[in-house]
C-alpha cells in the first residue's frame, strides 16, 4: 500500500477590514425615545404595535418615532431613505433604533 500525502489550505481568507466596537447599550429606556426602522417586508405593521405596547407596560415614559416617519429601508428608494436616517434621528432626537426586516 502506497501513502498519499494531501496539502491542506485554511479555507478562509486574511481579514481585510478591521472591527469596530459596538455602540454602548443604553442602561434603561426609561424616558427614552425609540426610533423604529422597518423594511416594508414582513409584518412590521402587527410587530411594531406590540413591541410599543409591551415596552409602553415597562417603561410607561418611552416614546416611539413610527417606521413610516422614515420610509422604507427597502426597495427603490433605499439608498435616499437610508442616507437621510442620521439627520431624523437628530431631528427627533432618537436614543435608540429597533429596525426590524423581513427575510
Amino acid at each position: 500500500m502506497s501513502s498519499t500525502e494531501y496539502e491542506v489550505v485554511w479555507p478562509r481568507s486574511p481579514r481585510t477590514i478591521k472591527i469596530n466596537p459596538v455602540a454602548k447599550r443604553l442602561d434603561t429606556l426609561r424616558g427614552k425615545t425609540i426610533a423604529q426602522f422597518w423594511d416594508y417586508i414582513f409584518r412590521g405593521d402587527e410587530i411594531f404595535p406590540i413591541l410599543e405596547e409591551e415596552l409602553g407596560k415597562r417603561f410607561p415614559d418611552t416614546r416611539f418615532i413610527h417606521y413610516s416617519v422614515f420610509g422604507s429601508t427597502h426597495g427603490d428608494k433605499e439608498r435616499e431613505v437610508v442616507a437621510s436616517i442620521p439627520a431624523k434621528l437628530k431631528q427627533y432626537q432618537a436614543d435608540a433604533v429597533i429596525s426590524g426586516m423581513g427575510c
